[in-house]
C-alpha cells in the first residue's frame, strides 16, 4: 500500500510559478513510477507528467512541455512538479498517482494509488 499526500497548490497570477509536492509513504514507494494528473473545472482528469522510479525517464503532456518539470527525491520520498509560465487554462485540481509499471505511462489505468488532490488556480 502506498499513501500519497499532495501540497503546494494555491492562487497565482498568469506567468507565475508554483511547485507541487507529493509525499509518499509505504515500504516500496520509492520503486513506483509516479505521475501528476489534473482535472479542470467541469472537465475530465488528464495526464500532466510522469517519471520512472529511477528519475531517469519522464513523460509530459504536450500542453505543459517546456513549462513544467517533474522530479523526485527518493531520499525524501517526495515527487515534485515545478510549474512555470502558468496560464489560466492550467487551473485545475492536481493529483499525484503511483504505478507499479516501469514506464512513465500517460494512462490513468496504469496508476493504482492516488492522492486527494491540491487546487491550483491561475488568474488572468
Amino acid at each position: 500500500q502506498v499513501q500519497l499526500v499532495e501540497s503546494g497548490g494555491g492562487l497565482v497570477q498568469a506567468g507565475g510559478s508554483l511547485r507541487l509536492s507529493c509525499a509518499t509513504s509505504g515500504r516500496t514507494a520509492s520503486t513506483y513510477t509516479m505521475a501528476w494528473f489534473r482535472q479542470p473545472p467541469g472537465k475530465e482528469r488528464d495526464f500532466v507528467a510522469a517519471i520512472d522510479w529511477s528519475g531517469t525517464y519522464s513523460n509530459y503532456a504536450d500542453s505543459v512541455k517546456g513549462r513544467f518539470t517533474i522530479s523526485r527525491d527518493s531520499g525524501k520520498n517526495t515527487v515534485y512538479l515545478q510549474m512555470n509560465s502558468l496560464k489560466p487554462e492550467d487551473t485545475a485540481i492536481y493529483y499525484c498517482a503511483a504505478s507499479g509499471y516501469s514506464n512513465p505511462s500517460d494512462s490513468q489505468g496504469a496508476y493504482v494509488f492516488w492522492g486527494q488532490g491540491t487546487q491550483v488556480t491561475v488568474s488572468s
